[in-house]
């Protein structure tokens, strides 16, 4: 097992973009990196997965129907039939064209405006190491500030190839409402930096639990004041927020 020592100190803000913010811009789009930045994030989170031609873009969805005007897997699209989609017109017009972004694209608009980044390694079926490997390869010539990077993901084995290929880069472990009864075990065995949770649909008795483990608590999709009022008063680090001005 890989032991990491020295690992950076993470700088967490209080909010982080959701896929960019993904209330007022298309999810996982350059111009939603943008528009997250110009509300005052400093931070922002991203999903990645592989083109048919293992490029690693920026997306969420195994299928492409509901944020683009193709069809069919993002397993099966190589990267130049992806380009020849758009991402933005099913969000509303003024964003007709807006394209799917490759992660290197994604990252020198994240590295322009300065901010934090957590990336989710979100792989279709089967293609867990192949996408962290490949993300990973491209982080490593692009990312230099290891304080402002989070990896995280649902998929253990995504997570065991971080720790083994870049144990520098500070892991999360994201849970959902079904989370495992020993996952105190798997983060430790994953030596994660945070443990990410459902924050609306978590107990109190929960909470509680999660912010035992010791770990920065950060938690997703919060678009509510009072449940970020309340998670944050409990000790909750960071939420992810669709809506990060009502909380900025």
């Amino acid at each position: 097992m890989v032991h990491v020592k020295n690992m950076p100190k993470l700088i967490l803000p209080s909010v982080i973009g959701h896929r960019g913010c993904a209330a007022y811009a298309p999810e996982n789009t350059l111009v939603g990196i943008h528009a997250a930045a110009d509300l005052g994030c400093t931070w922002i989170e991203l999903d990645v997965k592989l083109t048919k031609d293992s490029v690693p873009v920026i997306f969420h969805d195994d299928t492409l129907e509901r944020t683009t005007n193709g069809a069919g897997k993002v397993a099966d699209i190589t990267l130049a039939a992806l380009k020849d989609l758009e991402a933005g017109s099913w969000f509303g017009e003024s964003f007709s064209g807006e394209p799917v972004p490759t992660l290197e694209e994604a990252l020198e608009v994240i590295i322009e405006r300065d901010l934090g980044f957590n990336l989710e390694l979100k792989p279709c079926p089967s293609r867990e190491i192949e996408t962290t490997e490949a993300a990973l390869d491209i982080l490593s010539h692009y990312w230099d500030e290891p304080e402002k990077l989070l990896l995280s993901s649902f998929q253990i084995q995504c997570l065991e190839a971080c720790l083994d290929a870049a144990p520098e880069w500070a892991r999360g472990l994201l849970l959902d409402e079904e989370f495992a009864e020993n996952w105190q075990d798997i983060a430790r065995h994953l030596q994660v930096s945070t443990v990410n949770i459902d924050g609306n649909a978590v107990t109190d008795e929960q909470l509680e639990y999660f912010l035992s483990y010791g770990k920065p608590v950060l938690s997703y999709t919060i678009n509510d004041e009072e449940r970020y009022d309340y998670l944050r008063a409990r000790g909750v680090k960071s939420v992810f927020s669709d809506m990060p001005d009502l909380f900025l």
